[in-house]
């Protein structure tokens, strides 16, 4: 028995005190805030290019003024990162993939997200193409 829980907490202590644990952001502190996203008729999306690192945690706040309907899109940002949260009117939601975003009304969502992949992705909002319609996040190891 005391072979074993010995067995047990060294595998813990190699766990907690190795090289993957220093690296995953999710461990190792808050979240990096980011400029926030707003969606308004007519307005840019993104002030500039976001510039992320794989591996670190994010926090992203996504804001609606309510000046019309509005979605956001950006499937391969989507399938790129790994979501830890989306908080909407303080309901913390845990999911398992996320394709878009919309808003019906003026609102604001925030996700704690990490890069799980070095890239340039987009969201954008749906149906556009001008460029201060989309938001750039190119991702580097």
């Amino acid at each position: 028995m005391t072979l074993r829980i010995t067995a047990a907490a060294l595998a813990l202590g190699a766990f907690v005190a190795g090289p993957a644990f220093g690296q995953a952001g999710l461990l190792t502190g808050g979240a990096e805030d980011l400029p926030p996203l707003k969606l308004s008729v007519g307005q840019p999306l993104a002030e500039a290019p976001y510039e992320l690192k794989a591996g670190k945690f994010y926090e992203l706040v996504i804001q609606s003024d309510g000046s019309g309907e509005m979605a956001l899109e950006g499937p391969e940002f989507f399938r790129n990162v790994w979501i830890n949260e989306i908080v909407i009117n303080d309901i913390e939601i845990r999911p398992l993939g996320v394709s878009s975003f919309e808003f019906d009304d003026e609102g604001e969502i925030e996700m704690d997200f990490i890069p799980i992949r070095p890239g340039r992705f987009v969201l954008r909002i749906p149906g556009t193409t001008g460029e201060s319609q989309q938001a750039i996040f190119n991702v580097t190891d």
